[in-house]
């Protein structure tokens, strides 16, 4: 808990004192990390989803009981927020309102996005389906690689390793 309130402070310059005790977005990850999530675990199959349902309503944020969240995750203005069952979302990243990390219907399994650690998602994005988001990216609904910006839609890396480049997305994942 202590490395969620931390991203509190590390990204919103607008935090005092002890305003982070109003942040839904910590409570909606307190919450999972320490109870529906550790009850989704043991299989207890009916209370981790209707805590999750709960705090839905009162944050507007929802994340499965399921979903993987490592530490310093922070949610900045969390509400419209979807997170699903087999989401994995790394350490120190960034959700700002209106993302969803949700699945396409068509997969089995592993169904969520899996987002490396110090990502920072930008509002209204949709990631769909088991694509992986590389860490220290700024995000579309695309693979990403590591260490990039990614702008526009479709996406262009315009930052690729700290140098200046213009290469759509569409194409890296042909070279692949």
């Amino acid at each position: 808990m202590f490395e969620d309130i931390k991203s509190i402070y590390r990204n919103d310059p607008a935090v005092k004192n002890i305003e982070f005790l109003l942040y839904p977005g910590l409570h909606s990850i307190v919450v999972h990390r320490y109870i529906s999530h550790p009850l989704y675990s043991i299989k207890i199959p009916f209370i981790p989803r209707l805590i999750s349902q709960i705090m839905r309503f009162l944050t507007g944020i929802e994340i499965h009981p399921g979903a993987k969240i490592g530490r310093g995750l922070f949610i900045d203005h969390g509400l419209g927020i979807v997170i699903g069952e087999t989401a994995e979302i790394g350490k120190n990243c960034i959700l700002f309102h209106n993302v969803t990390l949700g699945g396409t219907g068509k997969h089995k399994g592993k169904r969520h996005p899996t987002i490396r650690d110090n990502v920072l998602i930008g509002t209204g994005a949709v990631l769909l389906g088991p694509i992986k988001i590389g860490a220290e990216t700024f995000i579309i609904n695309r693979d990403v690689p590591d260490n990039c910006t990614v702008v526009g839609s479709p996406g262009k890396i315009v930052k690729l390793n700290g140098r200046k480049v213009n290469i759509e997305l569409k194409k890296i994942k042909d070279e692949e």
